[in-house]
């Protein structure tokens, strides 16, 4: 649970901090007619975030067991990859997004309505999509929809309310450290979710040594207790693991946290311009 309502915490806060600066601007500029284009961009990008979660979970129950393994397995680890992008694009872009997004809206305006909508639904959509495929990753990753579900939808509200606070100036936070001290953790949590995706795939004969386990400690934290339901809630652990699944989730955790967590380069100042003679 823990883990979803921080992907609905980290995807949704993005989204909402993209709409306020959105919303913010145009209020700003005195374009203040040409907010229902935003609002419905938006509310699009919900309903098909919604829409796809719904049909991957729904379409996934009329297939065959090696059918949705396959399925299973092939989207984890494409829901991986998605959030490895987003928190690494994230950290690279953070600093230049309000001025990028206010470029990308003045030519909107210039176009028309249509643009305003498109504009707002690329930019919200895009996190939607990546919650939804994550979060359904999550949920055949426990066998469990309503817990994995509640962390997501509460970390979403979290994340909206959260945007309202910071649109009104009520709340002012080290954005900076709150996105490098989650990205950190959905790493974590990323690597659970790949490792995982590879235990579908070894069911589904895709991937050999499902059968050839690197430890068992089932008798020592069982899966059905309450601390073995957390970590597997919270990481995706797995008290047996095969070889091939530890290794994927170590080739994939130790690059991965070691470059996102490197400090970033500091851009050299300007060279001051010499006086004249």
């Amino acid at each position: 649970m823990f883990a979803n309502y921080l992907i609905g915490l980290r995807e949704g806060l993005e989204a909402s901090l993209v709409v306020c600066i959105l919303v913010a601007y145009l209020v700003k500029t005195d374009n203040r007619s040409k907010l229902p284009p935003i609002w419905l961009g938006v509310g699009i990008a919900v309903a098909l975030s919604l829409g796809v979660g719904a049909a991957l979970q729904f379409g996934s129950t009329q297939l065959t067991f090696e059918a949705q393994e396959i399925l299973g397995g092939s989207l984890s680890i494409l829901a991986v990859a998605l959030v490895t992008w987003m928190i690494f694009w994230m950290r690279r872009t953070a600093r230049h997004l309000k001025a990028e997004l206010h470029g990308k809206l003045d030519q909107a305006l210039a176009i028309g309505t249509g643009a305003l909508v498109a504009t707002a639904f690329l930019a919200v959509g895009r996190e939607g999509l990546e919650t939804a495929l994550f979060v359904w990753s999550a949920v055949q990753a426990t066998d469990d929809g309503a817990r994995p579900l509640t962390g997501a939808v509460l970390g979403l509200l979290t994340a909206v309310a959260l945007g309202w606070l910071f649109y009104r100036g009520v709340l002012r936070i080290n954005l900076a450290k709150f996105f490098t001290w989650t990205g950190a953790l959905l790493v974590v949590v990323a690597a659970g979710v790949l490792a995982y995706g590879i235990h579908d795939l070894q069911e589904a004969d895709i991937l050999p040594g499902l059968d050839n386990r690197l430890f068992d400690i089932s008798a020592t934290i069982p899966p059905d207790s309450w601390y073995g339901t957390l970590l597997k809630g919270i990481f995706n652990f797995q008290p047996n693991p095969s070889v091939l699944q530890a290794l994927f989730w170590a080739l994939y955790l130790t690059p991965v946290l070691l470059l996102f967590l490197r400090p970033a380069r500091v851009e050299p100042a300007a060279t001051a311009a010499s006086p004249k003679p």
